[in-house]
Parts: C-alpha cells; structure tokens; sequence
C-alpha cells in the first residue's frame, strides 16, 4: 500500500589563487563550473535544475501533472518514489510496499501506469528479478516476476555476463528491457515480455549494436524515435514505428561533462529529459 504522500519544498566557491599558476588554474576551474551550470557543456544540452533531496537518482518517468517527474533512488536505498518538476524541486514522496534491491529503471504505458524494474544485476547472477507495476494515484501494486529465457548459469562466465538491466520501455501491451553490456561493452540485447503480473519469460527480441553500458531507454511520443542512454552519451534509433528503429544503425551524441547519467524520458518528439546520478536535471534538444 502506497504511504501517505508527504509534500515537501526544497528550498562554490574557488578560493582565491595565491600565485600565477593558481589563478591559472583557478580561472579554468571557475570557466568550467560556470560552464556547467549554465548547461552548455555540449551543443544542445541545457542544465534546468538539481534534485537535492533525491539521492542517486536512476530512472526517470513523466509525472501526472505537465512538467513534472518521476523518479527513485538507486540500490539499497529507501523503496520511495519521488514527484519533481522541471527544476528538481521535491513535491512528492511515497513509501512503496516493496524493497529496492536493485531498482535501475521506470516505465510508463499509454494509461499512466509505472513500472519500475528491479533487475540490476552487476554480476548476472540474479534469480530474483522483477518488475512493479503500479498506479500512482491509487494503491494498487502488483509484481512481476521474471527470468531470461536464454540465460543458463549464475553467473555465466565473464564474457557472457549480459544480463544486467538498467533500461526498461513499455510499448503495445510489452515490457521492453534492455541489458547494459558489462562483459564486452558492445552489446545490448533486448528482451520482450508481457507487462502482465506473475512469472514472465523475458525472451531475447533481438541484440544492438552499442560501444558501451546502456543505462536508461525510452521511446518518442510519435513512436518513432527511440533513445538509449549510456554513461555520458547518447543513442538514438529512428524508424517509422519501434519496430523499424530496433534495426536502425544508432547516431551517437556525446555527453561528455554531464555526470553519471543515469535517467531519460522524452519531454516531446525532439526533447529530452535527463537525470544523473548526482542528481542534476538536463533538457536535451536532439541534433536534425
């Protein structure tokens, strides 16, 4: 059962240089602060606020309200469920009726529902993952267990450890999981499984090729456009529908200087919303 949602508001400098070389070095962390802040630190992406009372953020979903969002802390922190706007600032927070293990990602189907994936699983070895699919405006909660089809030992052998999920999407009645490649940094492969509470069989739909650790996905309100995040960059694949992007050859854009990105939701068609673990919130305008 949800908690009571409690409603909150929340609401450096460099020392002087000494010598020549200080204020050299001191201006140019000073440019690079200011860069930072004023979120100009690649073309097209734009800091808007910083979540500081959320704590590892590592998911990111549009809210019931217009510009607001949903998001959650990583493993082994509180199972809360945190409501911001556009500037971070904290307006919800409720108490959820399961444990964060590993919480890494949240989806949202055409109605509203959430759900977040509890399948980090650094090591491949888990055999506890789940899915919790839940309505924030009531206090339904129901959980979905789930296993890889393809996977046979726990854990399998370092190069086959494929099977760490940070990235979930919900589409057409489907859960959609896509694995962060901490074996060879190559591959996502990408899971389907009905969005349906009991035991699931996640099966393999099909592998993209990513040179790095997807950390968070999610589609375009058109369909057409899917995003994948990594660690300070980003992939995007286009199609005329989902289907058509997942055999896309993805654009690469860097993020390089945002932090640990770890949160992605798109705001529009163009127009993303990112989330870092430090907890700082980043528009991005996707490049024509």
């Amino acid at each position: 059962m949800f908690a009571t949602l409690l409603s909150t508001l929340v609401g450096s400098s460099c020392s002087e240089a000494q010598s020549d070389d200080k204020a050299l070095k001191g201006k140019k962390k000073k440019d690079k602060d200011k860069t930072a802040a004023d979120g100009e630190l690649v073309p097209g992406l734009q800091k808007v606020g910083s979540m500081d009372n959320v704590m590892e953020s590592s998911g990111l979903a549009r809210a019931n309200t217009a510009g607001t969002f949903y998001t959650f802390a990583d493993a082994g922190n509180e199972p809360i469920l945190y409501k911001v706007d556009m500037t971070g600032r904290l307006l919800e927070r409720s108490q959820l009726p399961f444990s964060n293990v590993d919480w890494e990602s949240i989806a949202q189907d055409d109605k509203g529902t959430l759900f977040i994936t509890d399948a980090g699983n650094n090591n491949s070895s888990r055999r506890d993952l789940a899915v919790y699919r839940l309505n924030p405006g009531t206090s339904e909660t129901t959980k979905i267990k789930f296993a890889y089809a393809d996977q046979k030992a726990f854990p399998p052998g370092k190069k086959d450890r494929n099977f760490d999920c940070e990235a979930s999407l919900w589409h057409a009645g489907k859960l959609y999981l896509f694995t962060k490649d901490r074996a060879q940094q190559t591959t996502s492969k990408v899971y389907t499984m009905p969005d349906q509470p009991g035991q699931q069989t996640a099966r393999l739909l099909t592998s993209l090729s990513i040179p790095g650790e997807v950390t968070d996905a999610n589609l375009s309100p058109d369909g057409k456009r899917l995003a994948l995040l990594g660690r300070e960059e980003l992939f995007i694949l286009e199609g005329s529908d989902l289907a058509s992007a997942l055999k896309a050859t993805p654009r690469h854009f860097s993020l390089k200087g945002a932090g640990q990105t770890e949160g992605l939701v798109f705001f529009d068609d163009q127009t993303l919303m990112i989330s870092t673990e430090e907890g700082t919130l980043y528009q991005y305008k996707i490049p024509q």
